[in-house]
């Protein structure tokens, strides 16, 4: 929705890339098993299912601190293209040393595969890379990750309002992501099954925190106006929803109690819900606006007051001190100028 109704921004472009990452990975995982474990390895594209499960998680981990850089209207300053420019680079040379090194590995040995469809390595390193660049590109991930911080904070800082109130979120979801990830980290170096309840709790706590942070605080600070399109969306649910519920009522009363046959009943039925979808709709948007779309559900009934007001109002100056109170209150704009024209 975010790249639909706001194609400049990349936040949108950044979350449908890291699913389809993520999806992609995940996708990699089952195929690898279901080939390597029940189908002996005879399946198309299983090396290449098997060179992405074990090497893909490096772009999951890579594109979403982006987010959390862009956020939330996916402009940097000029000074922090450059910061933005090294660290595609670094993460690019990674996920390329990973899916290079995965590929050889695999060419080299029998492919063998664990639960997961993660290749099981029975083969050295490759080499060609030095481990001491390795090693570099590696730490200098978490030191691009802290400065994408250290940007939101300093904004926090200097911002007010609403943006303040996003950012706020922005980093306690950055802060969870982080505690989750370093406790998965340390708990999967022990075993037993208190360790292994806490490392699922701990993978959680990384994996949801951020995307959960982000979308409060698109849904509770109006960011990208996406409240119009929720409510907009369970309205029309509850409708489709309800009139399926009718139309079946209706046949299934037709057809089993009452004596007609089977055309007459669809067509009663087709024709009693057409008849209910715009007064269903109507009643059911009106509830669903209080609840999910208040500022507009508020701005529509100050206006309808307003338009009361104004069949029995003859002073002019209480008009036009009533119209601007109006557009205040739902436009909100910076200025008002209400201009009268004198020829009568």
């Amino acid at each position: 929705m975010i790249a639909r109704r706001q194609p400049g921004n990349r936040i949108g472009l950044l979350l449908l890339g890291f699913s389809a990452v993520f999806l992609l990975y995940g996708a990699a995982e089952g195929y690898s098993v279901w080939d390597y474990h029940f189908h002996s390895g005879k399946l198309p594209l299983g090396p290449e299912a098997v060179v992405i499960a074990s090497e893909m998680w490096s772009g999951v981990f890579l594109i979403l601190p982006l987010v959390v850089l862009l956020f939330p209207d996916g402009r940097l300053p000029s000074r922090w293209r450059m910061v933005l420019r090294a660290y595609l680079a670094v993460s690019a040379l990674i996920i390329g040393i990973l899916l290079a090194g995965g590929a050889w590995q695999v060419s080299r040995a029998p492919i063998v595969v664990d639960g997961q469809g993660q290749l099981v390595v029975n083969t050295p390193a490759p080499p060609g890379v030095p481990p001491i660049a390795i090693i570099i590109l590696a730490a200098a991930v978490p030191v691009f990750w802290v400065s994408f911080v250290v940007r939101q904070v300093l904004s926090w800082r200097r911002a007010n309002g609403e943006r303040r109130a996003q950012l706020k979120w922005l980093l306690a979801g950055s802060a969870a992501s982080v505690v989750g990830l370093a406790g998965t980290f340390l708990f999967a170096q022990f075993s037993g099954l208190l360790a292994t309840v806490l490392d699922a709790v701990m993978v959680s706590v990384a994996t949801f925190s951020l995307p959960l942070c982000i979308s409060f605080a698109i849904l509770k600070y109006h960011l990208y106006d996406i409240d119009r399109l929720i409510s907009r969306t369970v309205s029309y649910t509850l409708v489709t929803g309800l009139l399926i519920g009718v139309y079946a009522g209706i046949v299934t009363l037709a057809t089993r109690v009452l004596p007609f046959h089977t055309p007459v009943a669809v067509a009663a039925s087709t024709l009693a819900a057409a008849a209910l979808f715009n007064p269903l709709r109507r009643r059911i948007q009106r509830i669903v606006d209080r609840r999910f779309n208040r500022a507009r559900y508020d701005a529509d009934q100050t206006i309808t007051a307003f338009a009361g007001r104004l069949k029995d109002e003859v002073d002019l100056d209480s008009v036009r001190a009533d119209l601007a109170s109006v557009v205040q209150q739902t436009l909100e704009p910076a200025h008002i100028s209400v201009w009268v024209s004198h020829r009568y």
